[in-house]
């Protein structure tokens, strides 16, 4: 194929001509900024647009009150997709030159977007209405069927659609991300997540050995306590350092990574802490490896709670599969983003990235953005710099949970640029507000929108199109799981049908209060109350 035909035309077409729509409604979600599982007005949004355009919605989809299932059209092919719309708290950053956080009334390490979901959301979200504007123009049936995945940076929604059957109608699905380089993910797909949260509590700390006939009082707020739930959590965190070396061999990029959610709820006086909480997310490329590590934390957890005299509950945040390749599909994406063409950067945008560099004290350069955001990659390149950096076995490589939409049938991931600096030297690294300035401000942001957008729509109109193409990736899948679902080399969703998602922890999130709109973390008070000790790197 070496052009789109009248139909991919259209769906190009239908992105050009909306253009202002999708950057506006891209500087609505980057505004609003907000976290794993309470993204509310995202959400909102999302709905709202696509009830608007025709689409049967349900909110709420998998008990997750910001997810979504948006269904439009009849028939076969049934096309999946999705929108992620979460941000990432302590990234705020405004859509300026110069390090500012976004919001000077909230407290100043609330969300941000990053990589950005706000760019990944709007690209599939306009992807999918410029297939629907040509399927309408042209006659053409099959199904779109869009979700909206929150938490993705816990990897917290998909597998929970996937499991709940959410998927089982796909005969393809088009994951997409924002990145620093244009291509498909070819034979090396995502690896897989694993997030664990543990929970101690003092429960009877009456019980906790004392002397007996000590001619001293030892009772009530004036005596020694239990060690309790606080400790239990720093001894947990101390203690998985130690044995994360008898964990697994350091190779093929696993890794363990936590976070303390509740850390003894304020206790005052000596009274002992109730309730402590650390969460524990570990990336893999293989399930035996995650298998390893569940143990060995279950483990540590058990003995913690033993020096401390706590009860110890765990709980599944999320399970994510490995990824599953799919050749074909790949090659029928790629071949549209060609046809697409790279990302084309304005001047606007170039003097945008300049004024980022006199900032910094470096002298603006005259092509101030690097050649990758501005190609397209080889179709393997993804695979090469895979293969240069680990050992053969590693066939999975990072973690994200798109691969859970990759079980059920045919399904690649496509990757566009945001605007990208141009080094000054190989060793220079930019601060990294600069890249989050830069995926706020329109000029830089709205190309890999437009190139990832006309990607998607031509890709589902070109599956559409051709099905015997679509024929291959069905075989291809098949293969690749021995029989299809079910198949011998099947994974099934590793999450219970039943399984209720995390949406009642207590995640970082903005809060209403007499004192008004904030974050979780009140903001602070006057400058001159805080002396510093030491300034940090």
């Amino acid at each position: 194929m070496s052009s789109f035909t009248k139909e991919q035309k259209t769906a190009v077409d239908f992105v050009d001509e909306n253009v202002k729509w999708l950057s506006n409604f891209h500087q609505e979600i980057w505004h609003y900024a907000e976290p794993a599982f309470r993204e509310y007005r995202s959400a909102k949004a999302y709905v709202k647009l696509l009830e608007k355009e025709g689409f049967q919605v349900e909110e709420g989809s998998g008990e997750m009150p910001t997810a979504f299932c948006a269904v439009w059209g009849e028939g076969k092919p049934v096309i999946g997709g999705f929108a992620e719309y979460d941000a990432v708290p302590g990234t705020s950053q405004d859509q300026v030159p110069y390090r500012k956080i976004r919001d000077e009334n909230l407290h100043p390490w609330t969300a941000g977007h990053t990589d950005p979901h706000s760019a990944l959301g709007t690209s599939a979200l306009f992807g999918f209405l410029a297939a629907k504007r040509a399927m309408e123009e042209h006659g053409l049936k099959g199904t779109l069927k869009l979700l909206g995945e929150p938490a993705e940076k816990v990897c917290g929604s998909k597998p929970v659609h996937a499991a709940k059957g959410y998927f089982d109608d796909f005969d393809a699905s088009l994951p997409y991300h924002p990145s620093g380089t244009n291509g498909v993910k070819y034979e090396i797909q995502g690896g897989s997540y694993w997030n664990t949260l543990y929970t101690f509590e003092t429960i009877n700390p009456e019980k906790w050995p004392r002397p007996r006939n000590a001619p001293f009082p030892i009772a009530g707020h004036a005596g020694g306590r239990i060690p309790a739930a606080l400790d239990a959590v720093c001894l947990m965190y101390t203690a998985t350092k130690y044995v994360e070396d008898a964990m697994l061999p350091y190779t093929g990029t696993w890794t363990l990574n936590e976070y303390i959610m509740t850390g003894g709820q304020c206790t005052s006086d000596n009274l002992p802490p109730r309730i402590s909480q650390i969460q524990y997310a570990h990336r893999a490329p293989l399930l035996e490896m995650q298998e390893q590590i569940e143990t060995v934390l279950d483990n540590t957890a058990k003995g913690v709670a033993q020096i401390t005299g706590t009860r110890v509950t765990k709980r599944i945040i999320a399970r994510t599969r490995c990824g599953l390749t799919n050749v074909k599909l790949a090659e029928m994406v790629y071949r549209n983003l060609k046809l697409v063409g790279p990302p084309k950067f304005s001047e606007e945008a170039r003097e945008f990235a300049r004024k980022i560099q006199e900032n910094l004290g470096l002298e603006p350069m005259e092509e101030p953005l690097n050649q990758t955001c501005q190609e397209i990659a080889p179709i393997d390149a993804s695979d090469k710099r895979v293969r240069h950096n680990f050992p053969e076995w590693v066939e999975t490589q990072g973690s994200d949970d798109y691969v859970d939409y990759q079980w059920t049938a045919p399904s690649t991931r496509l990757y566009t640029a945001n605007a990208g600096l141009r080094r000054p030297d190989p060793e220079y690294v930019y601060p990294v507000w600069a890249r989050y300035a830069m995926n706020g401000y329109a000029a830089c942001i709205n190309p890999g929108i437009i190139t990832a957008a006309k990607t998607i729509g031509t890709s589902i109109v070109d599956i559409i199109q051709h099905p015997s193409e679509l024929a291959e990736a069905k075989t291809e899948f098949i293969k690749r799981t021995g029989g299809g679902i079910g198949g011998s080399k099947w994974v099934p969703p590793l999450l219970p049908k039943d399984f209720f998602p995390p949406i009642d922890l207590p995640w970082p999130e903005y809060v209403t209060t007499q004192r008004g709109f904030e974050w979780s973390l009140t903001k602070p008070g006057p400058e001159k109350e805080y002396k510093v000790l030491h300034e940090g790197l």
